[in-house]
């Protein structure tokens, strides 16, 4: 069975640093996209940044471009969201999800961690 665990969130000023973790369990992820997600209060679920499990391609949201990265580490199955120059725009919970690289739907999620940006 497939695990994702998100840890790494908590309450930062604007400005500060975090680095969001994913656990990822349960497979290989050869041929696989990894997804972190956001969803704030009242807004609908966002894309922030993904990365191909293979070669470690990353792509990311506009809003985050040149403030987060996306990185992974196969020894370990886990996936890293650095999150630098953290805004209170930024506050959500954070999500990781896995799919596979033939399609566009999200397979597998994880239940979350929370980010709070004080001004």
């Amino acid at each position: 069975q497939v695990h994702l665990v998100e840890s790494g969130g908590g309450l930062v000023q604007a400005g500060d640093s975090l680095r969001l973790s994913c656990a990822a369990s349960g497979r290989t992820f050869t041929n696989w996209f990894m997804g972190w997600f956001r969803q704030a209060p009242g807004k609908e679920r966002e894309f922030v940044a993904g990365i191909t499990w293979n070669m470690g391609t990353p792509s990311y949201a506009e809003s985050v471009k040149g403030r987060f990265t996306i990185s992974r580490t196969k020894a370990e199955n886990t996936v890293y969201l650095q999150m630098n120059n953290l805004k209170p725009e930024d506050t959500a919970v954070y999500y990781c999800a896995a799919r596979p690289m033939s399609t566009r739907n999200y397979s597998y999620w994880g239940r979350g961690t929370q980010v709070n940006v004080s001004s």
